[in-house]
């Protein structure tokens, strides 16, 4: 899903979330790089293990040409077709204000149609299986790339699962500081990983150019007629050269649709396509390099510089997973979809560079269970896959509703578009079921959790909005009360947070209730998330007049920004609201939830939410307002 890397040095990024536009060609050389670090890191490292693995199942270890060359031409055609056309041609186009990925398509689609639960739905659903997928892609990368310590000397095979492990656990213990500092070197680690890929492909195909036949579309149609099963079977192994392709739709608004799609027929594409033909062709020449036919396309002497650069590209490759973890988290809080978790801000220039604490060690933890039962990139690889399919097949639904009602296709046309993409997608997901028993279970059962969270997070906070908005007055009947009968009156502004402007926040029925006071100026402030990842300065406040003390002031925030109160009413001044924070107190009503005997939720899902909600982050630090300047209370509400 999105990544959360800074942009290059030298980018200007359009304020209003729309495409990047490099000002000169060198800007957009720098961000063709940077996309190749960042967008290209998981599907670049595939080739450290899927074409192993599909050639295992297309053969069982029997190697034969016709085997070889059919896993090579469904190989070259996955990426053509799932990649190229789907993602770089057709789904890169479908983007949301610029920015794209599976949650900005689903707010995207929500404008135009009526019936926006099953929407939700599969937004929730891929949003959930992409935390597979980022649990996943750190243990699988990591381990592939260690693993080439038993090609450099088999005495090394010990120390495989200790040195992943601690790789990855360092990887983790960095998010904290943040990703500025080294994400320079992204671009230029990855674009001599690619080069590597290619002259060690080119290597090998001048020893067998035959292989290159694998590029008719026969050899992969008569292999899958002729192996039934087995082909079916292989599909499933063959998808793991493909994953990572929903990344370089999900960064599209950090670096733009040509630059990403250059980097990948410029370079990318070409490098895979190539290294995937060189292991075939020496497969083919020495059978018993299947072991691990990408460490020995490398001689010698070069193995183990081989096993360090792979090591940084799986490094890179699962840091952009996890950064996009974070940036998934933070649409899905903004998008009401999870309670608030803290957000922390690594870098001063860079609003996307952030780091969660608690979705940092859920997933760390999820890694090493991973490693801890898998315990190879082999075994590892049979959970890889579904979740990946699942969150296609979501996209390519939900690309056909948007050519469909916001490009304004036909029905026909749009699925003449779509459909076959979706049929593909299908094809993968159903082959890639196959593995559930051995370890396609997990991401799963990872996901069916996360999306029980989902859903009883939005059912249960829409459950206590009603209840609360029952107990609470109408805002004018209020205002129009304290003007005619003004309590005694106190210097400076008072701000009371409420989610329902249209009724009287709790907090101002209290503070009346207990003090008796009102201050010279008073705001009643709601926060909104727009269904476009950034809001202009322009479009970030609306302020309405309830009278001449008090106002109601409405801030929109887009899906991937962080909100930042304090910073946005600064914007006010210019609608004639004058804000000074020292001479503000903001007022926050903090809900307990307590179960109650007609809740109409189930009990399970009741006492989660509850669960959920004590869980939740501090709404002071979350908006960013000064601790000393807040007052907070409480109340008790039964759902």
């Amino acid at each position: 899903m999105a990544n959360t890397l800074p942009a290059p040095e030298g980018v200007r990024l359009a304020a209003n979330g729309h495409e990047p536009r490099p000002q000169t060609r060198a800007g957009f050389l720098t961000l063709a790089i940077g996309s190749i670090g960042v967008v290209y890191g998981d599907i670049g490292t595939s080739p450290l293990y899927a074409f192993r693995e599909s050639a295992r199942a297309a053969t069982g270890g029997a190697i034969t040409e016709p085997a070889i060359l059919g896993v090579l031409s469904l190989i070259f055609w996955a990426l053509m077709v799932v990649v190229t056309l789907k993602y770089v041609i057709f789904l890169i186009r479908a983007d949301n204000r610029g920015e794209g990925g599976t949650l900005a398509l689903m707010a995207l689609t929500l404008r135009v149609v009526k019936r926006t639960g099953p929407i939700i739905l599969l937004g929730i659903t891929a949003a959930a299986l992409f935390y597979g997928d980022a649990v996943i892609t750190p243990a699988l990368s990591v381990l592939s790339a260690v693993e080439g310590l038993e090609i450099v000397a088999p005495s090394f095979a010990a120390w495989v699962l200790p040195l992943s492990v601690a790789i990855l656990v360092g990887l983790f213990v960095i998010q904290s500081r943040g990703t500025g500092a080294v994400s320079i070197v992204f671009g230029p680690v990855m674009l001599l990983w690619f080069t590597v890929l290619t002259v060690l492909g080119i290597v090998h195909i001048a020893d067998h150019p035959g292989v290159l036949a694998a590029l008719s579309p026969h050899y992969a149609v008569g292999f899958l007629l002729d192996h039934g099963v087995i082909g079916f079977v292989t599909l499933g192994a063959v998808f793991l050269a493909v994953t990572g392709a929903e990344a370089l739709y999900a960064d599209l608004g950090h670096f733009g649709r040509r630059p990403i799609q250059v980097a990948w027929l410029g370079l990318v594409f070409p490098a895979l396509v190539i290294n995937y033909f060189g292991q075939g062709a020496l497969v083919l020449g020495d059978p018993a390099t299947l072991d691990n036919p990408f460490f020995l396309m490398a001689p010698d002497w070069a193995q183990m510089p081989l096993v360090i650069l792979a090591t940084a590209a799986t490094i890179i490759a699962s840091q952009a997973v996890i950064t996009g973890a974070y940036s998934l988290t933070r649409q899905a809080i903004q998008l009401g979809l999870l309670p608030r978790f803290e957000v922390r801000h690594t870098s001063e220039t860079q609003a996307g560079q952030i780091y969660m604490p608690r979705v940092n060690m859920l997933l760390l933890v999820g890694v090493l269970v991973l490693v801890a039962l898998f315990r190879s990139s082999s075994a590892l690889s049979s959970a890889y896959g579904i979740a990946v399919t699942g969150t296609m097949v979501v996209t390519t639904i939900l690309a056909f509703l948007a050519v469909w009602k916001v490009w304004g296709w036909s029905v026909p046309a749009a699925a003449a578009l779509v459909l076959p993409f979706l049929a593909v997608d299908l094809t993968f997901l159903s082959a890639n079921l196959l593995k559930i028993v051995d370890g396609g279970w997990f991401p799963l059962l990872l996901g069916g959790v996360i999306i029980g969270l989902m859903l009883t997070w939005r059912r249960g906070s829409r459950v206590l909005f009603e209840k609360t908005r029952r107990l609470e007055i109408p805002l004018t009947d209020i205002v129009r009360n304290l003007e005619a009968k003004p309590p005694h009156r106190m210097k400076g502004t008072a701000i009371f947070l409420t989610s329902d402007p249209e009724s009287t926040p709790t907090a101002l029925l209290h503070s009346l209730k207990h003090f008796g006071v009102l201050h010279e100026m008073n705001v009643i402030l709601s926060v909104a998330t727009a269904d476009t990842p950034q809001v202009s300065e322009d479009d970030l406040i609306t302020m309405e007049w309830l009278s001449p003390s008090f106002a109601r002031i409405y801030l929109r925030f887009g899906f991937m920004q962080t909100p930042n109160i304090p910073k946005a009413l600064g914007a006010a001044r210019r609608l004639g609201f004058t804000f000074d924070i020292m001479s503000t107190s903001f007022f926050l009503s903090r809900r307990t939830v307590k179960p109650s005997p007609r809740s109409p939720m189930p009990l399970w899902q009741e006492k989660l939410f509850m669960l959920l909600s004590r869980s939740a982050n501090d709404a002071s630090a979350y908006f960013r307002i000064p601790s000393d300047r807040v007052i907070e209370i409480g109340m008790q509400v039964a759902v």
